[in-house]
C-alpha cells in the first residue's frame, strides 16, 4: 500500500497529524464509503491553515 503524503497545494509544506487544514473541492455525486485521506488527496485541493488565512 502507498504511504500519502499531503503537501499544502500552495507552499508544498507536508501536512502532519491534526494540523488545520482546509480542502476544496465539489461536493461529491456518489455516496458510499471511501478511504477519506486518499480521496481528500485525489480530489481535492489541500489548503494549510497559514496559507488559508492569507487568501
Amino acid at each position: 500500500m502507498f504511504k500519502i503524503k499531503p503537501k499544502c497545494s500552495i507552499c508544498e509544506k507536508e501536512i502532519k497529524g491534526n494540523d488545520v487544514v482546509f480542502v476544496k473541492m465539489n461536493y461529491p455525486k456518489s455516496r458510499g464509503m471511501t478511504e477519506i485521506k486518499a480521496y481528500l488527496q485525489n480530489e481535492g485541493e489541500i489548503i494549510c491553515e497559514d496559507c488559508s488565512q492569507i487568501k
